[in-house]
């Protein structure tokens, strides 16, 4: 948790809130951790549509709706009718960001399109965070990250060679889209500081999903080499890869000559690295058929933790592949502030991955549990200017 007190670099940033899922929540979550005041605008009665994702639930609660929701206040505004719309205008007049991820033209509909809101606040960093982007031919597909993944080719470089496709264990394109997000209305943010403009940041899906194929994609833009599926294997370096030990698997990388003769040392097989099919990274690619398998052979002959501990002692590269029990009772991997708690009004004690970046002067921390759904649109609604009891009641049914 941070201390309410606690400097915070967005701290005084409203963010007006219109996503949901994933994408856009783990955007304005990010800036919620960095003290901006998010409000999430939610549509009433269903509010985000990851709210009914699961199981698993507890105690009535999605966990993958509190999973990218944290640092928000939740408000039920209908974009459908004229007090909806009237009371969203207020809010983006108040907000320094608004962030949306409906298909392009929608909020323009609803009067809150970029040069709608403009008008209103020239300053806004106004983002939209869509599938494909407004000018593409398929601006009007629904941009989900299975679908991105497969149309985008990652699913193509997943799985076993040979094999089925294979999708990512978590919406990595909707987090990696995210983090793009942020990182554009940061840039736009420091932009309006020093120029006092705002702009209009478009983040897509697609556009994000070719960018994370890295060196997939500048092999083939640059070499014509149409990557495929590795398996727990690297295309560019052996040995760097899952190997089965006595009782599990361990990962061990040798990214380097050096780093593969020390291996073979500690594999108790130093004339490998003498040996002139494996005596360059360029070589034992080219021979991992024969080297990788000679390998496995050694290390099925202890434990992962046995592998783990003398290779971690000699330099090179190695770590066993943990389930999630795992990963989270270890504290060498979860100490710190890495796991943190927060007080849920239904959930009770609701533990959370803290923010990934550290600070010195301005932490990053959780101050708010995810929102119930609209428990904060009076308070918000109040600071817009004030409701009549008539009309917060008409809002609310």
């Amino acid at each position: 948790m941070t201390n309410a007190l606690e400097p915070q670099a967005l701290r005084g940033i409203r963010v007006a809130d219109f996503t949901r899922v994933v994408a856009g929540p783990y955007a304005t979550m990010l800036l919620g951790d960095l003290g901006a005041d998010v409000i999430k605008v939610e549509r009433p009665g269903t509010g985000d549509d990851c709210r009914s994702w699961g199981p698993p639930f507890h105690n009535g609660h999605s966990t993958y709706f509190l999973a990218v929701n944290r640092n928000k206040r939740s408000v039920e505004i209908d974009l459908g009718s004229p007090d909806g719309r009237r009371r969203a205008i207020e809010l983006v007049r108040s907000s320094d960001v608004v962030v949306e991820s409906f298909r392009p033209g929608t909020m323009q509909r609803h009067g809150l399109g970029y040069e709608q809101v403009r008008r209103l606040r020239p300053d806004i960093v106004y983002c939209s965070i869509n599938g494909y982007g407004a000018n593409s031919p398929l601006r009007d597909r629904a941009g989900y990250d299975v679908m991105i993944a497969a149309q985008g080719g990652l699913m193509s470089v997943t799985g076993t060679p040979g094999g089925e496709p294979v999708k990512t264990g978590v919406a990595l394109v909707d987090v990696a889209t995210g983090l793009y997000a942020t990182h554009g209305i940061l840039a736009a943010l420091l932009h309006r500081e020093r120029t006092g403009q705002g702009q209009h940041v478009e983040v897509t899906l697609m556009g994000t999903q070719l960018a994370v194929l890295i060196n997939a994609a500048s092999a083939y833009l640059v070499a014509g080499h149409v990557t495929g599926p590795q398996g727990n294997a690297h295309e560019s370096i052996v040995p760097y890869q899952a190997f089965r030990a006595r009782d599990a698997h361990i990962v061990i990388g040798a990214a380097n000559d050096r780093l593969f003769r020390r291996l073979v040392e500690v594999l108790g097989r130093p004339e490998l690295a003498d040996d002139p099919r494996f005596a360059t990274n360029r070589d034992r690619v080219e021979h991992r058929h024969e080297l990788v398998p000679a390998l496995e052979r050694i290390i099925r002959s202890e434990t992962a933790a046995h592998w783990e501990e003398v290779l971690t002692r000699a330099g090179v590269a190695a770590a066993p592949v943990n389930t999630l029990d795992r990963v989270f009772s270890d504290p060498d991997i979860t100490g710190g502030d890495r796991v943190v708690s927060v007080q849920h009004p239904e959930v009770g004690t609701l533990p959370m991955v803290g923010p990934a970046v550290r600070f010195s002067a301005t932490p990053a921390g959780v101050r708010l549990p995810p929102p119930l759904l609209g428990e904060h649109t009076e308070e918000v609604l109040a600071e817009l200017g004030g409701l009549v009891d008539e009309q917060t009641a008409r809002l609310r049914s």
